[in-house]
């Protein structure tokens, strides 16, 4: 009876020895992933820095310039419409340094954040690349296209904080004057942060499809569900678009909370493509029974 107590503990700490084995396995393959996500951001950062002239003076100090296309576009409206005031005549803050090392961490931190932008597949490519071996066959399938929904929805949200929420939040704030003793000057580290913040937090918002489709895959979120919760997601929602925003227009915390409010739909109907698939292939599988 011991001998045999003796073997089972051979083989349980045989089988826990080669369990710990497989988790430090999995810490190696992440630590080699999250290597060459570094790396990756690391080349990207030193293109932007090779061409950092256009992207600070360009794209950071677009928004600035009465010029930039998202005013452009203003004007020519206001002139379709008859509304003079929709035109952007003055943008009245200046820009300031106020430390040493201020410029040239606006040349770091400015790379940095279009390495981030620009290397956004790539991280999730790397992240697919450390999920898909857990993945069974069907459910490799499914997710085919991760990648590029996610990227394309990244990049569209970029895109719409950079063009739609950066230039009204920055025509707003700028346009407040509350007594002509103040002036605005604002330190660049201020203005970056304030675009960095709207331009990336815009791309994060417009991931809500794909989070939804992951969330209903993985059973913890349904359709119905989304429906019942139309009221609270929309508080939900403008609430979070009073965050994103800096400013206290109503105008701009609406224009941020529209898409948000077709992202939610969009992802009641994902969730439900994905909940229909769930019941044929339950239907399937009991059919074959």
């Amino acid at each position: 009876m011991s001998s045999k107590k003796l073997i089972d503990s051979i083989k349980n700490k045989g089988k826990n020895l080669e369990a710990e084995m497989s988790f430090f396995e999995h810490l190696e393959v992440l630590r080699w992933h999250l290597i060459r996500s570094v790396i990756a951001i690391a080349v990207f950062a030193i293109l932007a820095f090779a061409y950092n002239d256009f992207i600070i003076n360009q794209v950071i100090l677009g928004p600035k310039r009465l010029d930039f296309w998202t005013y452009r576009m203003m004007c020519k409206l206001g002139e379709v419409l008859s509304l003079d005031e929709l035109c952007v005549k003055r943008i009245p803050f200046n820009l300031i340094s106020t430390e040493l090392t201020s410029q040239f961490m606006l040349q770091i931190n400015s790379s940095l954040l279009t390495a981030l932008v620009l290397g956004f597949p790539y991280l999730l490519f790397e992240i697919w690349l450390f999920v898909k071996p857990a993945l069974t066959e069907v459910e490799r399938k499914s997710a085919q296209g991760f990648i590029f929904y996610a990227s394309a929805l990244f990049l569209i949200g970029a895109l719409f904080g950079y063009y739609i929420v950066v230039p009204l939040s920055i025509n707003f704030l700028a346009n407040v004057d509350l007594s002509v003793e103040i002036n605005n000057q604002i330190t660049i580290d201020n203005y970056l942060s304030t675009i960095a913040t709207l331009t990336i937090g815009c791309g994060v918002v417009f991931l809500l499809p794909i989070i939804i489709f992951i969330l209903s895959k993985l059973g913890l979120m349904t359709p119905a569900f989304l429906r019942a919760s139309r009221r609270y997601a929309t508080v939900i929602i403008l609430v979070l678009a009073a965050v994103i925003t800096p400013s206290a227009d109503v105008i701009t915390m609406l224009t941020v909370a529209a898409p948000m409010f077709i992202l939610y739909e969009v992802s009641i109907m994902v969730s439900a493509r994905v909940h229909k698939r769930k019941e044929q292939r339950e239907k399937e599988f009991y059919n074959t029974k």
